[in-house]
């Protein structure tokens, strides 16, 4: 099944082709398509993963193609296999072929339902062949291919002006920290004079880079991190981004573009680990996003904004725990906040359609017309507050515990402070829509949802 991981991002991009050309004539105008596609994909994946586990296939495994030569360089495309890839290959797959799944009832009767199942399968293709790739130029092809995606996601409902300005501006905000990346990449090449991450870590390993220009080049690349992981002060796309149809809040603040951010950290981790000044920058930006977007969810009333700010908050844990030297718990948190975070929203797109409203204060007692929504949001909730046994508590503890242990004491403590506001802040979001008594009339549109 190696010899087949190119299939994972192929077979995405090729229903995205399909959907957009002829998806008028295929089953559910193309959306069946895309959903095998990412099911299939999800299966290579899974297998890969279990070759992995019980050791048949040994890693790093890298597969590269020669693409084209300028003078003396060959530049080319391939696939590495490591830890962090298959698990992250097997969450985007099997999340997208969910939100895939859901979004068939979801925009039944949307205009261009076709475009959007294109649209999502693109996006799903560009992040799997970002985390696959084994060359920075690649990983850059699929994080620009996810950039153009999430303004078509965002901006889909066109007719309404708020749509076209909070695509607009997830585009123009993304390109700056896009900037910052690009240059990074120059100088990466201008310096090593190469893409690929096996020679590049070679290279470190030698002593080849300096620390100052290791530092250099982290930084630059952080730009990105910041720009498409939503970090202080180029935050200000994401939650706008609520404009888009939930399945695609789903898809963008769970397993793709915003995930995408913290993996080029990860990726890159060898010159931030050559530059300990870059990762005390990374470690701050993380924990004062982490705080920061926590106390503006306290406040908001909008269920959709709630849980993006929220994302925001959990994104700048994983960044802080990659700062204070948590690779594996950054990592791990990303994983499971992709799937519950998914949930989530999800959870907020089955209550929104219920009741058509967004207004958390204008729900209430919802537990009773919507008894599966009320349980899947709540399993959700508590992954999300780190209740003892989820996946949140063991991820966000390894963060902490991180913190703790490399003598980031004012990080910890405001990684402690940040985790009682997420407790806060979805526990007053799931009282006001679950609990108590109904604020507003929705039998009429309940019975209607059913």
């Amino acid at each position: 099944m190696v010899d087949y991981a190119y299939l994972i991002p192929l077979l995405p991009f090729a229903a995205a082709i399909l959907i957009f050309f002829f998806g008028r004539w295929l089953p559910i105008k193309g959306a069946a398509l895309g959903i095998l596609a990412c099911l299939a994909s999800f299966g290579i994946s899974f297998d890969l993963l279990m070759q992995m586990m019980d050791g048949t296939l040994k890693l790093p495994h890298e597969i590269h193609y020669p693409w084209f030569d300028v003078g003396l360089f060959q530049f080319e495309w391939g696939v590495l296999l490591d830890g962090p890839s298959l698990v992250l290959i097997v969450a985007v797959s099997g999340i997208s072929a969910l939100i895939q799944i859901y979004s068939v009832g979801y925009m039944h009767d949307a205009p261009r339902f076709k475009r959007f199942f294109s649209y999502l399968s693109l996006f799903t293709a560009a992040m799997l062949a970002l985390v696959l790739s084994n060359n920075y130029l690649q990983f850059f092809i699929g994080w620009e291919i996810m950039g153009a995606c999430s303004y078509f996601l965002i901006s889909f409902e066109f007719e309404r002006d708020a749509a076209g300005a909070a695509g607009n501006k997830a585009f123009l905000t993304t390109r700056l920290g896009d900037l910052g990346f690009y240059a990074g990449l120059l100088t990466i090449f201008f310096v090593i004079g190469t893409f690929n991450f096996t020679q590049i870590q070679g290279h470190l390993h030698d002593g080849n880079v300096s620390a100052h220009m290791s530092l250099i080049i982290a930084l630059l690349l952080f730009c990105g991190t910041i720009g498409k992981s939503a970090q202080v002060p180029l935050h200000i796309w994401l939650p706008d981004a609520m404009e888009g149809p939930t399945p695609v809040s789903a898809l963008i603040h769970a397993a793709t573009m915003v995930a995408a951010g913290v993996f080029l950290v990860a990726r890159s981790y060898g010159f931030f680990l050559q530059a300990p000044l870059a990762l005390e920058v990374v470690a701050w930006v993380g924990g004062i996003t982490a705080i920061f977007a926590a106390t503006i969810a306290v406040a908001a009333d909008d269920i959709k904004k709630v849980l993006a700010y929220s994302t925001i908050s959990q994104l700048g844990y994983m960044i802080m725990g990659l700062g204070v030297g948590g690779y594996s718990a950054g990592l791990f948190h990303l994983t499971t906040h992709a799937a519950f975070k998914a949930l989530l929203f999800l959870g907020a797109g089955s209550i929104i359609h219920a009741v058509h409203t967004n207004d958390i204060w204008k729900m209430g007692s919802l537990s009773k017309q919507m008894p599966a929504t009320f349980w899947t949001f709540l399993s959700g909730t508590l992954a999300l507050v780190a209740f003892w046994g989820t996946s949140g508590y063991f991820s966000k503890e390894m963060i902490l515990g991180a913190a703790y242990s490399s003598h980031h004491i004012l990080l910890y403590g405001i990684g402690c402070a940040g985790a009682f506001l997420t407790s806060f802040y979805m526990m007053r979001a799931f009282s006001l829509v679950f609990l108590g008594d109904p604020r507003a009339r929705f039998g009429a549109c309940l019975s209607n949802s059913t």
